[in-house]
């Protein structure tokens, strides 16, 4: 899926099948759903689970819980905008995606 249809499937009423639960994660987060994007991150155990969990908390405004989970996925919060940090992280994870297809 590339970004653009990404960013079309949040007008959609439900969730695209097929999606990676870091995708469900954005797209939730792009539909002004935190709570439903927060819930999926903090059940991924994983490096990229914690790098989502980090934008999340970032967005939430909450700037040391969100240091603490770029930590934890071994990155530093970026000096960009939520907007491009969202679009950079969609395009990371839909590239992930496609190449698992």
């Amino acid at each position: 899926m590339q970004v653009e249809q990404f960013e079309r499937s949040l007008l959609a009423s439900e969730l695209p099948a097929g999606l990676s639960e870091a995708l469900q994660v954005l797209w939730f987060d792009g539909r002004g759903d935190w709570d439903a994007a927060h819930g999926i991150a903090q059940d991924m155990p994983c490096e990229a689970g914690a790098w989502l969990h980090a934008f999340l908390h970032r967005r939430e405004g909450d700037l040391a819980n969100a240091d603490y989970w770029y930590r934890r996925a071994g990155r530093r919060r970026p000096e960009i905008g939520l907007d491009e940090e969202w679009r950079s992280l969609v395009e990371w994870f839909a590239s992930r995606q496609q190449a698992s297809d």
